[in-house]
């Protein structure tokens, strides 16, 4: 098979049926049958690979998860049933009492609860790093605890870059496992493993969906902390359904050309947006005005799907923008056919308090633009009315 990415997502498929279908099947079973009572107890033994039980593993969650490794360039992988999922029992699989998560401070907001509701239950501490810091001085917050490196790149909103190959040399150095949510960008943009990371997250109810349909996620990378992921989640149970599994496989086969044409959208309406009285500052990370214009070109293909911007007025104009909206639609995904806003501050993240969403970049006025693969025209429209209102 060649090596690029968008041949190993259409091509990369399970073994054909007796029926020499051109298209994967999809496999609706919850168990499966054993030639005889040698046969049960080895596959049980794990002397035999093969599926025992749709918790487990099934083929069309296989199919999936082996679209993504190869695209990502993993040993392995587990899929599951959400990207939160993934998150939380990736680090619940690899963490134990009183170790220590070192992550970037501008997190997903329900990441973000894990690391400060619910792990410290079980003496589970973190720390957080701001986004500009550099390697020296998130080296001096690393401890004999620190087990875990946790980043985003790009971030949810504020769309800040993280520099993954000082941060997996970090990681390296200090034998931390690095783990890098790479949500936003896909596996089309952006390969977390060529500059170190040891496993890479994604909720594949983004982007990997495209159409706002099944909710999913999946973390792939070295075989061994895999193994690990995968001994806790088969007993724990929060993996992925074969329907779900099959809807996703089939739109990796369309990944690149969505992608490509999302960011091309989204680059237009940052550009777009620069020009508007009304808005402050526009946040793209392929926009010659991103902080981290030149690390974005270098470790990313295009930058992403969404635009993050400030209008004047804070809180009470976004909710007006917001409310403007005739094409646009409101919601909290992001990544789908449809282009989405949302209000950060009055939404996703209004459970964090003031402090955390001012250090996570999520001021009053911002306005998070999933951009979607409308007529270009028709989404600068939409937006321009809104702004004007």
């Amino acid at each position: 098979m060649k090596d690029h990415i968008e041949t190993q997502a259409i091509r990369t498929q399970l073994e054909r049926t007796q029926y020499q279908e051109h298209s994967s099947p999809l496999y609706l079973t919850s168990s499966y049958v054993f030639e005889d009572a040698e046969d049960m107890r080895a596959s049980f033994a794990e002397e035999k690979e093969r599926n025992i039980y749709s918790r487990f593993s099934n083929p069309n969650t296989t199919e999936f998860i082996n679209k993504v490794a190869r695209m990502e360039g993993a040993e392995d992988g587990y899929a599951f049933a959400s990207g939160m999922a993934a998150v939380f029992s990736t680090l619940a699989a690899l963490l134990d009492s009183e170790d220590h998560v070192l992550a970037a401070r501008s997190l997903f907001g329900s990441t973000h609860s894990l690391f400060t509701k619910f792990f410290p239950k079980w003496n589970i501490h973190h720390n957080y790093f701001s986004s500009t810091a550099d390697p020296n001085e998130i080296e001096k917050m690393i401890t004999s605890k620190t087990k875990v490196l946790f980043v985003e790149t790009p971030t949810n909103p504020g769309l800040e870059v993280l520099d993954l190959s000082a941060l997996g040399q970090l990681a390296k150095k200090h034998q931390l496992i690095f783990i890098v949510d790479n949500c936003f960008a896909t596996p089309y943009l952006q390969q977390p493993i060529a500059f170190g990371a040891d496993l890479v997250i994604h909720s594949a109810t983004k982007l990997i969906d495209g159409q706002g349909r099944v909710l999913g996620g999946v973390c792939v990378g070295r075989k061994d902390l895999i193994r690990e992921i995968y001994l806790f989640s088969r007993n724990t149970g929060p993996a992925m359904s074969p329907f779900n599994a099959w809807v996703l496989s089939k739109s990796m086969e369309t990944l690149s050309v969505r992608v490509e044409k999302h960011c091309e959208n989204a680059l237009k309406i940052a550009h777009f947006l620069q020009k508007h009285q009304k808005v402050t500052q526009v946040r793209y990370p392929f926009l010659n005005s991103h902080p981290n214009y030149q690390l974005a070109k270098k470790q990313m293909k295009l930058g992403g799907c969404v635009v993050s911007f400030e209008i004047r007025g804070g809180i009470k104009a976004g909710r007006r923008f917001v409310n403007a909206l005739k094409l646009c639609s409101r919601s909290a995904n992001l990544g789908d056919t449809r282009t989405i806003v949302t209000h950060p501050a009055s939404t996703t993240h209004s459970k964090l308090s003031e402090e955390e969403r001012q250090d996570a970049g999520i001021t009053p006025g911002l306005i998070r633009v999933s951009v979607g693969l409308e007529y270009i025209n028709d989404i600068k429209e939409d937006l321009l009315q809104a702004l004007n209102t």
